[in-house]
């Protein structure tokens, strides 16, 4: 049995994981609610954003504490540019003695959207082109095709410099008298890093700029810098309900 890790906060990783599934099998789990190191399963395959050039916290974090007599093959999306992350996270993989076969890049809508609007006919260019990629991929795990990064300049340096402030964003956050305190942002922050006092939505300090909350609040409350921008990232192709879950 297959084993399909996946972290996403907009859909698009959870996304690529399903349409895996739907050629190889396996079953789907959720990062961060994981606790096991993937002995259960003949196979892993981890899906994965990139985030600044490197890996979602998460994901960092999944990769030592897996098991190392069982096959690991990496999906990374990407939006706008990989960075050499693909090269990184197979160096790592390999630091930390896992079998890794492979890693593979799909791009896919970008939604860090915070300061700039993705065109709507470049979004839905790349949602019709990922099927293709993603199938492509699938074929190739099937038949033990390994996939081994070729470039070795990575950005590496500059993940690890931003990644320690990440959760300094929330000082941007504002939310916004729209906010009906429906509880949402709370519910599907992936480190528990809000919550609701006194009627007002607060933020702490343990944000992994998964964005989820920022893209998915209903009344689109929640603010970068107080900017007023109406438009949100989800993926078409997923029940916004999957988004966290095992399936």
């Amino acid at each position: 049995m297959r084993g399909i890790f996946y972290f996403s906060a907009t859909g698009n990783s959870l996304y690529v994981a399903q349409r895996l599934r739907n050629t190889l099998g396996g079953d789907i789990r959720y990062i961060p609610t994981y606790t096991g190191d993937g002995s259960e399963f003949e196979e892993i395959i981890i899906v994965s954003p990139i985030y600044s050039f490197g890996l979602p916290v998460h994901v960092y974090d999944l990769i030592p504490k897996l098991t190392k007599s069982v096959p690991v093959w990496v999906v990374l999306n990407y939006g706008g540019m990989s960075g050499g992350a693909d090269a990184f996270t197979y160096r790592l993989c390999k630091e930390q003695g896992l079998d890794i076969r492979g890693i593979y890049l799909v791009k896919m809508p970008e939604n860090y959207t915070l300061v700039f609007s993705v065109p709507e006919f470049y979004k839905n260019a790349t949602l019709k082109s990922a099927p293709k990629a993603i199938d492509k991929i699938a074929a190739q795990i099937a038949a033990g095709e390994g996939c081994i990064p070729k470039r070795k300049k990575t950005k590496e340096a500059q993940y690890l410099q931003n990644r320690p402030t990440w959760h300094l964003i929330v000082k941007d956050f504002t939310v916004s008298g729209d906010c009906i305190r429906c509880g949402k942002c709370v519910g599907i922050c992936p480190t528990e890093n809000i919550s609701i006092v006194d009627g007002k939505v607060q933020f702490a300090d343990k944000c992994v700029l998964c964005l989820g909350c920022y893209h998915r609040c209903p009344q689109k409350a929640i603010r970068y810098k107080e900017k007023i921008k109406s438009d949100r990232y989800l993926n078409p192709n997923v029940r916004e309900a999957d988004i966290g879950k095992d399936l």
